[in-house]
């Protein structure tokens, strides 16, 4: 933890033994904290195959000092990782850590940015009438 700084955001990721995903993952964790570095210290967690996993990212989270840490699920749609496990993860870090706050962000969903985004890559892939080839 640096400084007064005690909330840690994790964003978790599903996981993958590519190490190529690993480090865009990593990556996005990077930017978000460069983004947020007086409000909150930024990790990434994953939900399997990659370390850390959420149950070892909280337990060091809190060992380092944080007092009230977010999920923040990097997944675009509602799904079994949305709806089931994430909440049980959550629900068994706050039986480990009943002093801290521990809260579970939404998922991205859907949001203009990124239908704009979408609409920026298949621009860009030359899909559009008269667009890039």
């Amino acid at each position: 933890m640096s400084g007064t700084v005690d909330t840690t955001w994790l964003v978790v990721a599903h996981g993958s033994r590519d190490p190529a995903l690993v480090a865009a993952h990593d990556e996005v964790c990077r930017a978000v904290a460069a983004k947020v570095t007086d409000r909150a210290v930024v990790g990434p967690a994953y939900l399997e195959l990659t370390d850390p996993s959420i149950p070892v990212a909280v337990d060091t989270a809190v060992a380092e000092g944080a007092t009230r840490i977010v999920l923040v699920p990097y997944f675009l749609h509602v799904g079994n990782h949305t709806l089931r496990d994430l909440p049980q993860l959550l629900h068994e870090a706050r039986q480990r850590h009943p002093d801290v706050e521990l809260v579970l962000a939404a998922h991205l969903g859907f949001d203009d940015r990124l239908v704009d985004l979408v609409v920026d890559r298949a621009t860009a892939a030359g899909t559009e009438k008269g667009g890039a080839a």
